[in-house]
């Protein structure tokens, strides 16, 4: 790769753009795999994160090296050829990077993080903790991660998804 050239386009104004969209689109793409593989198909691997967890690890890390795979590939080819990609994979890394900070250490408390303070933070743990209200495949509520749905319109929707016979 040219010296300079994947710096030079992180610096435009393109560049940041796409940088920027990509983890705004990061967000979206993670409420809809988590909606529909993880609390779809994969759910055999997703039940253990709406379990008690025995251990350090539990089965649902697994998607953490799946989802690393595309960001490790892309941030390899903008650093071998592909320049032009860079932003993003910057973008693709830098969610997930937020997203393990906020999720793992702030959420659930595996890492070792301070309390979450403000308004925005403690709603994203709110909106997160009433995911975890439901312990099936069916039924639960808020499955982006960074956008802070309203707890109180959450707990509503809990109310009327249990009160839906089953099977509709």
């Amino acid at each position: 790769m040219p010296a300079g050239v994947s710096g030079e386009l992180l610096r435009t104004g393109a560049g940041i753009l796409l940088f920027v969209a990509t983890f705004v689109g990061m967000e979206l793409v993670a409420a809809l795999t988590h909606r529909y593989v993880m609390h779809g198909p994969l759910w055999c691997w997703h039940r253990s994160h709406h379990e008690p967890r025995r251990g350090a690890f539990e089965r649902n890390d697994l998607f953490a090296v799946l989802f690393a795979a595309p960001s490790v590939a892309l941030v390899y080819a903008a650093l071998h050829g592909h320049p032009s990609l860079l932003p993003v994979a910057l973008g693709t890394v830098a969610y997930g990077a937020v997203y393990v900070v906020f999720h793992d250490g702030l959420v659930h408390r595996r890492l070792p993080m301070p309390k979450p303070a403000g308004r925005y933070l403690r709603r994203i743990v709110q909106a997160h903790h009433l995911h975890h209200a439901v312990h099936t495949r069916d039924g639960a509520v808020s499955f982006g991660f960074l956008r802070a749905p309203e707890p109180r319109e959450l707990r509503r929707e809990l109310r009327r998804r249990a009160a839906r016979p089953a099977g509709r």
